[in-house]
């Protein structure tokens, strides 16, 4: 008992001695540790510094690089600008050394027409010398043959000089008036042909019938209707006659009323679609296609307007105008003719410097009477007149309008642009259909007209009725009798045919001498 009491007490002394030891130890392990991170973390560091200095210089290269780059690009960038620069002032320079050449030459060449012009002045001097020497000699050949006083011979002398000035000058004024026509003529034909050039429509042509497509023939006995009520009514309804013929899978509408036939067309389209065709049906059907035709009609008057470039029309009148989309003149469409009419209107216009907006007002509006010229009694152009004065039109577009045809004289220059838009429009070719016997009719009363003068041995209508050409018997008709020839027969198909455009009338004289030689 006691040695184990003294056993125990040995081995607790010996813990007591051993736990500051053992913490001693502890203590300096965990300090060589911390020491070894340390050295770890700071060896770590300075590799990371040392990674991010190579780094920061390998971009500062590279940046240095990448902006030397940039300055070569620009630099070569302004060699190549200032190469095109000097490229462009060589030839500005080249031309403007052209263009003084081209001024010296009209230079050289107006001092020669001033040279020349001098020595005419010199030569009519000359002449007017010897002309007042002559006159001189035959003064005194009158005093001393005819014992006229000096008074006399003078009268005399003045009257025969007086003819002379007046035969003269008669051939000066012809000549001009020759030299001014020609003039003229080239330069009204150099602003139509660029008109014309730069303005191009298309044009719909339609027919006084249009035909209704049916999924088969059975559909024609639903639209006819028990005892033939159902087409009773829609003939009624729509004022269109409605023609059932033995044409497999169609029927047709005929009206001479553009709209009534439209409306008639787009109900019976949808009663067919729709296949339920019965009076009520069909009043509905009509009743629907009234008001989609009002809407397209607005809506076509509205796309004129803003195609022609105008604005500030009346709305009765743009309304008016989408009514033309249905009209047709001669298969041309109404509302297209008047669009193209007010693209050349206005392209005149620019040419000859005039107004270009209110000329294209005018060629759109010239034949707004037409949209209801079938609804009250006069000619289109006094209905046109008098829309455009109710709804306040501009005093020149109402010119425009009664003057377009001739009914009225033009008294300002954007109607007479008008009038020669109007003929180009309507006269050239492929703008008005016209059927085979009225064309070869037209050609037969064209030469009938010629042949029935004195004079003229044969005639031919050419270029589609556009021109006539008269050869004359020359020992009947001499060369001042042509013009008086040529004027007589425009003058008489001016009175008796109608056509559109002009007709060029030219009057041959030939005189042949022929001879063989045995």
């Amino acid at each position: 008992m006691t040695s184990t009491v003294m056993i125990i007490i040995a081995v607790a002394a010996t813990l007591i001695v051993s736990v500051p030891v053992s913490a001693v130890v502890a203590i300096n392990i965990k300090k060589k540790d911390a020491d070894s991170k340390l050295g770890n973390a700071t060896k770590k560091a300075r590799e990371i510094l040392d990674d991010a200095i190579t780094e920061s210089e390998n971009k500062k290269r590279e940046t240095i690089l990448e902006a030397k780059e940039e300055a070569l690009k620009i630099k070569n960038d302004i060699e190549k600008e200032v190469k095109e620069r000097r490229q462009e002032i060589s030839s500005l320079e080249k031309r403007n050394l052209n263009r003084e050449e081209a001024l010296d030459r009209k230079q050289n060449a107006i001092e020669k027409k001033e040279s020349d012009l001098k020595a005419l002045e010199k030569s009519i001097q000359d002449k007017e010398i010897k002309v007042d020497e002559l006159n001189a000699r035959r003064i005194r050949e009158l005093e001393k043959v005819a014992n006229f006083t000096s008074e006399q011979a003078k009268q005399e002398l003045l009257k025969s000089v007086e003819e002379e000035l007046e035969f003269d000058k008669a051939k000066l004024i012809k000549q001009y008036e020759q030299d001014l026509k020609e003039e003229t003529d080239k330069i009204a034909k150099e602003y139509i042909i660029t008109a014309i050039q730069r303005c191009a429509a298309d044009y719909a042509t339609e027919n006084t019938v249009s035909t209704v497509e049916l999924p088969n023939d059975e559909m024609k006995g639903r639209i006819i209707g028990r005892e033939g009520r159902n087409i009773r009514t829609l003939e009624m309804l729509t004022g269109v006659e409605v023609i059932i013929d033995d044409t497999p899978e169609a029927v047709v509408l005929s009206s001479f009323d553009p709209i009534r036939r439209q409306i008639a067309h787009s109900a019976l389209r949808k009663l067919v679609v729709d296949g339920r065709i019965h009076p009520t049906r069909i009043e509905e059907s009509v009743e629907k296609a009234k008001q989609e035709i009002a809407m397209k009609i607005k809506q076509e008057g509205e796309q004129a307007v803003l195609q022609a470039q105008v604005t500030g029309i009346h709305p009765e009148l743009v309304r008016l105008l989408g009514r033309m989309y249905f009209r047709t003149s001669y298969g041309q469409n109404a509302l297209q003719h008047s669009l193209e009419v007010a693209e050349l209107s206005g392209l005149l216009a620019a040419e000859m410097g005039e107004d270009e907006t209110i000329a294209r007002r005018a060629g759109l509006l010239h034949d707004i009477g037409k949209s209801i010229d079938h609804e009250v009694e006069g000619s289109h152009v006094e209905v046109g007149s008098q829309l455009c004065k109710k709804y306040n039109e501009n005093d020149i577009v109402i010119d425009a309008v009664e003057s377009h045809h001739g009914d009225k004289e033009a008294k300002s220059l954007i109607a007479c642009i008008v009038q020669a838009a109007d003929a180009i429009s309507a006269a050239r070719p492929g703008a008005r259909r016209e059927t085979l016997e009225a064309y070869i009719n037209r050609l037969k009363q064209l030469e009938e007209i010629a042949d029935k003068f004195n004079g003229v041995d044969k005639s031919f209508a050419i270029q589609a009725g556009r021109e006539i050409r008269v050869i004359v018997k020359p020992e009947m008709i001499n060369d001042s009798e042509m013009v008086i020839l040529a004027r007589d027969i425009t003058k008489e198909i001016e009175d008796k045919l109608n056509y559109p455009g002009q007709v060029k009338v030219s009057v041959i004289r030939e005189s042949r001498a022929t001879e063989y030689a045995k």
